[in-house]
């Protein structure tokens, strides 16, 4: 259960990563690009959807097995997010839609 939950949480990571790039966010969200404050914020968790997703698999398995088993699950996030964008980036937007489209643009507007 851990290791799914590390999986899960690899792919938040790969996710919440790319969209904090215009080009992904684009192809998820209608919005034309992302503010600065929340690339920031995406950027953030990101790294801690990272970090959780180690400690997860450090509560699975010993250290030599959980930091392999990581960065199996971070390679393994890494291609699912790049095909999901590459074939249906709107299934992405569950990861965003917290984010309110009027505050992204308005955000945008005076940065």
């Amino acid at each position: 259960m851990l290791l799914f939950a590390a999986m899960v949480t690899s792919i938040a990571a790969a996710g919440f990563l790319a969209l904090s790039m215009d080009v992904h966010w684009e192809q998820v969200r209608s919005d034309p690009q992302c503010s600065p404050r929340m690339v920031r914020l995406l950027r953030v968790l990101g790294a801690a959807c990272v970090l959780a997703s180690l400690v997860l698999c450090l509560g699975a398995d010993h250290v030599s097995m959980a930091s392999l088993v990581w960065f199996m699950t971070l390679a393994g996030a890494a291609l699912v997010v790049t095909f999901t964008l590459s074939w249906r980036p709107r299934w992405l937007r569950p990861l965003v839609m917290w984010i309110p489209a009027t505050t992204a643009r308005e955000e945008a507007g005076r940065s």
